[in-house]
């Protein structure tokens, strides 16, 4: 490459380093001179004596860093200053700073004050990812399956720019901090030069705010711009912080344009961020917003055997069966009762039992209140019996339909006091006496038969 494109491509990344006018008044007016390789020398004209003292100040890191990146080294820098504009009179100098262009370049740390210089050559920075929240502990289910997909092909191929941004959304405790974590990890681990950072949406306000206060909001915004994959969780924060937002949208437009790639995550889709300014969202939609559920009974279950196996513990299932339906859907929570279980079978040195999970949930788990109808007790003894609504209402006699049929109609008396004629005319238009009989039945048999009324005790817990 020829030396004078050498110093053309310096001032283009300083240019993306610096504010317009900054360039202008300092930078702009330099001219290359002369780069010999072999003695590693570099030689600029400058047009005063004060660009000199200033550029030696203020930007002698800044060009270091330059140098490094296109050149590969940092060069002996002389300068030749017009001293004389009407005889073109110069004077030849060395740089004054030569000892900080011979000094390494430091490590910078995300959570310290960012120099203007930091943005020029990409350092080695703390990614803040939680090693615990990978891929392998983030179990797959239907609530999940597709943002999980999505978010490991991403992590294994971060260059291409397919779902560009990823915002992933979905209630408390889904998962979605877990998901963009493993996201980060993985990509890491398969890619570990890329610049990978995770953030949440009020470190981020907290950061820019003491950029403000410092008066450094350009080098807050040039640090960022140097990330490879830029991580933000709970950016619903941000609805009613339109100075963040405006600052995140130049990071964003940014990274976005340079292929970089755009994690986000948030308790509600894009259309429900009120607040929120409109060429954000129209920016965090052009990619792939992917919702995270709340997991179901079942992968509450997985979620829970995994965590159990993974901490040595020995919880018998139908207690695992028996958090994974109290918990709410909540991962932090069944997080939350394991460990809780843990500490209380160490310290007491006892067998975790149903009446040990029980006590732990009450402390632990606001249950929610939920409204029972006889649709609720019907899906529940159709799940359990492997029966359907219609083989319950129907007039068969088979028995292991009638015995749905009548568990149902004992439930829904008890549990919603209904008249024994209305519950018939809802299961099949039955007589009230058949009512009565079924729940007759039932009541007698939970008086003879134990495993029955644990049966009945688990249906219950259910509804």
């Amino acid at each position: 490459m020829k030396t004078n494109k050498l110093w053309t491509k310096c001032l283009a990344l300083i240019k993306d380093n610096v504010s317009e006018q900054q360039y202008r008044t300092w930078f702009q007016p330099i001219a290359f001179e002369s780069f010999n390789e072999s003695d590693r020398s570099m030689v600029l004209r400058l047009p005063s004596q004060f660009v000199y003292e200033y550029l030696e100040e203020n930007y002698v890191d800044l060009m270091k860093k330059v140098f490094v990146r296109v050149i590969g080294f940092c060069p002996r820098l002389s300068y030749r200053i017009i001293v004389d504009k009407e005889h073109n009179g110069t004077q030849l100098l060395e740089t004054e700073n030569k000892e900080k262009l011979d000094q390494p370049v430091r490590t910078q740390n995300v959570n310290q004050p960012y120099s203007l210089l930091d943005a020029a050559q990409p350092q080695e920075i703390d990614s803040q990812l939680n090693t615990t929240q990978s891929f392998d502990t983030f179990i797959e289910g239907l609530s999940n399956k597709l943002s999980r997909s999505v978010g490991l092909s991403i992590a294994e191929n971060p260059e291409t720019t397919h779902f560009n941004p990823l915002f992933v959304y979905g209630p408390s405790g889904c998962g979605k901090t877990h998901l963009i974590n493993a996201i980060g990890l993985k990509a890491k681990k398969t890619h570990p030069k890329l610049r990978i950072l995770y953030v949440s949406a009020r470190l981020f306000q907290v950061q820019y705010t003491n950029a403000v206060l410092q008066n450094s909001v350009n080098d807050f915004i040039h640090f960022y711009q140097t990330i490879d994959m830029l991580i933000v969780d709970d950016i619903q924060e941000w609805m009613t912080a339109t100075r963040t937002q405006d600052t995140f949208f130049h990071i964003f437009n940014h990274l976005f344009r340079n292929g970089k790639r755009i994690i986000l995550a948030s308790d509600r889709p894009p259309v429900d961020l009120n607040g929120m300014n409109e060429r954000l969202l129209t920016r965090f939609a052009c990619g792939l917003i992917a919702e995270l559920e709340k997991p179901d009974v079942k992968l509450c279950e997985d979620i829970l055997t995994n965590k159990v196996r993974h901490d040595g513990l020995n919880i018998p299932h139908d207690v695992i069966q028996f958090i994974a339906r109290t918990a709410n859907g909540s991962v932090r929570d069944l997080e939350g009762v394991v460990n809780s279980l843990m500490a209380y079978s160490v310290v007491y040195n006892t067998n975790v039992d149903m009446a040990l999970a029980q006590r732990i949930l009450q402390r632990t788990v606001k249950v929610e209140e939920k409204v029972v109808t006889v649709g609720t007790i019907m899906d529940v003894v159709c799940r359990s019996y492997n029966v359907t609504e219609a083989n319950i209402s129907s007039k068969s006699r088979k028995r292991e339909y009638v015995l749905a049929r009548q568990v149902v109609m004992y439930l829904t008396q008890k549990h919603l006091k209904m008249p024994a004629s209305k519950i018939g005319k809802l299961i099949g238009g039955r007589d009230h006496s058949t009512v009565i009989h079924s729940c007759a039945q039932v009541e007698q048999r939970l008086k003879t038969d134990e495993h029955f009324k644990d049966e009945i005790a688990n249906l219950e817990s259910q509804i």
